[in-house]
């Protein structure tokens, strides 16, 4: 891995992500919306920025050419379909080979065997219909966007986050291939460890097609899993099927 393409680094969790690749010596190119492009000031000289909307399949296009690994946040901003479009430009646009990383939220199944609680189901789809009343973000096509993802033949890594929270690193959260898990109940995640498992995921073969569902290494929940399996893991469920 030596070049990097991050498309939505101005984010929050871009920023992050940004941080720990140049960490690793990595050469980056972060593409972010034109009027975004002063929040990644700090990283003036370090990165190369291709200015433009994450959808248009030229601005990736430019982006992602030589790179060896593709990080994507699929924000579900609008409802003309962002998330979904912004996914098929680096599916179709990324070298055939490149790791593809992906990051989304827990209401994301891949197979339809995760189990969330009323209270989660419920807030998602109230969420889901106030973003479409007042036209500001389009969860639905988050949905969409990562089926085109798990369907494709490239080497994608889909990462579902929990709750996220400011502050210290935690390390290197803890993961489960299913929501409803015991060691994902404590849901929360600091962002700046949620954008460490991404840039782990781009050298982590293990996690080449799977979607992992992540929590905070130090939440309660991840420190008894440990404590009852004797030590911390990585992946705190073991692969099945």
């Amino acid at each position: 891995m030596q070049k990097v393409c991050i498309v939505g680094a101005s984010g929050k969790l871009g920023q992050y992500m940004v941080r720990h690749a140049l960490d690793r010596g990595y050469e980056v190119v972060g593409v972010c919306r034109e009027r975004s492009v002063p929040k990644l000031a700090a990283f003036e000289g370090r990165i190369t920025v291709v200015p433009g909307q994450t959808d248009d399949p030229e601005v990736i296009r430019r982006a992602v050419a030589g790179c060896d690994g593709v990080l994507t946040v699929l924000v579900p901003w609008g409802v003309r379909q962002y998330a979904s479009g912004t996914a098929q430009a680096v599916l179709d646009h990324a070298a055939p080979d490149a790791r593809l990383v992906f990051s989304c939220g827990w209401h994301i199944t891949r197979d339809g065997k995760d189990r969330y609680s009323w209270w989660f189901t419920t807030g998602v789809r109230l969420a889901a219909l106030l973003g479409r009343l007042v036209r500001a973000v389009e969860i639905d096509d988050q949905v969409e966007a990562c089926r085109r993802v798990f369907a494709s033949g490239t080497r994608w890594t889909v990462v579902r986050g929990s709750s996220l929270e400011e502050g210290k690193s935690q390390g290197l959260p803890v993961w489960s291939r299913r929501v409803g898990d015991a060691v994902l109940a404590s849901n929360r995640t600091r962002r700046v460890d949620f954008a460490l498992f991404m840039v782990e995921a781009l050298t982590d073969d293990t996690l080449v097609r799977e979607a992992p569902a992540i929590v905070g290494r130090l939440t309660p929940s991840a420190l008894a899993h440990a404590s009852a399996s004797g030590a911390p893991r990585t992946d705190p469920s073991p692969p099945t099927g």
